[in-house]
């Protein structure tokens, strides 16, 4: 049973996924903490004007925007690796199926050799 997850492990591009990792986690990471740094914002007690709040609102709508972009680049990034990791799975079950056919014609010609031997 543990074979094919040795196989698994061989066969993985363990290489890219190290490498873009950084990559991920720092994204992931500046997310957080833009998410934890960001207090939410106080309630008005109607003492700023109205232009004020405008800018307000603004600032705080470039803001969701430049994280809804870094969002989608991590996104992307693991789109990325998951599509590596499918491909090696592919490949995988395609060594599987020819390794199962090359057991089961070894294991013919096995008997057909016990038998007439």
């Amino acid at each position: 049973m543990a074979f094919p997850w040795m196989m698994a492990l061989k066969v993985i591009p363990w290489g890219d996924v190290i490498e873009h990792a950084p990559k991920v986690l720092k994204g992931a990471r500046r997310l957080l903490d833009k998410q934890k740094a960001q207090a939410a914002p106080a309630a008005s007690a109607g003492a700023d004007s109205l232009p004020q709040r405008l800018q307000a609102l603004e600032a705080a709508h470039h803001q969701l925007q430049a994280d809804m972009a870094q969002l989608a680049q991590t996104a992307a990034e693991l789109a990325e690796q998951n599509s590596r990791l499918v491909q090696a799975v592919e490949v995988l079950r395609w060594r599987t199926r020819w390794l199962g056919g090359a057991c089961m014609a070894l294991l013919l010609g096995g008997v057909a050799l016990a038998m007439w031997g």
